[in-house]
């Protein structure tokens, strides 16, 4: 049987708290969840969902935009070429090209706590 919700008032649509609307979203993008169908048990579009994540990462310290751009000149493979983080805060970090992104992470994740 289907289930219906009444909304009564002058208010038509449902309003989420930014905890609910955090939960959904974590549950959408969960390992080996489906955003579509955690969707259909929150009663939400697929969209909603994913535009909530953009809000939350905005509004989450630490986080920052990052644009990729293309190079001025051609990339060129040398010894001393580096990986350079600026974290919002002011943080500054030089890693060495030839680092593994694992380690890469572990450092910028951190250099991010501190």
């Amino acid at each position: 049987m289907g289930q219906v919700q009444v909304l009564t008032g002058p208010e038509r649509r449902r309003r989420w708290t930014a905890d609910q609307k955090r939960a959904i979203v974590a549950a959408a993008f969960a390992p080996g969840a489906v955003v579509s169908a955690v969707a259909r048990r929150a009663d939400v579009c697929a969209g909603q969902i994913y535009r909530w994540r953009r809000e939350i990462g905005a509004s989450v310290p630490g986080f920052t935009e990052v644009k990729v751009v293309p190079a001025l000149a051609p990339p060129v493979a040398s010894a001393d070429a580096v990986i350079e983080v600026r974290l919002a805060d002011g943080a500054h970090v030089l890693i060495p090209a030839s680092t593994t992104p694992e380690l890469a992470a572990a450092v910028v994740r951190a250099v991010a706590g501190r």
